[in-house]
């Protein structure tokens, strides 16, 4: 097999350019991302999500997601399905 020697990459004024600007949108992009959850978290939206009961946390995921948890009937039928006893 061949070895190639590696090939050498010329960094142009255009490239450097094109980075400047995509660099500077990212941090305009982050700033007002940061302004608004400022803004957000501020109404106390925010504070839903970190609530400490694990009952409305699970809920408010199953609500998310879309899962709706059918209740478990509590009874021996259930569980061992119609034999007589």
């Amino acid at each position: 097999m061949l070895r190639r020697k590696p090939t050498r990459l010329e960094l142009k004024l255009d490239d450097i350019e094109e980075f400047e600007s995509i660099r500077k949108d990212l941090e305009n992009r982050k700033k007002q991302k940061e302004d608004v959850e400022v803004v957000g978290g501020s109404d106390g939206e925010g504070a839903i999500g970190l609530s400490s009961d694990p009952k409305s946390r699970e809920q408010m995921i199953n609500d998310r997601i879309g899962y709706k948890p059918q209740p478990k009937p509590n009874n021996r039928s259930s569980q061992f399905g119609s034999f007589e006893f």
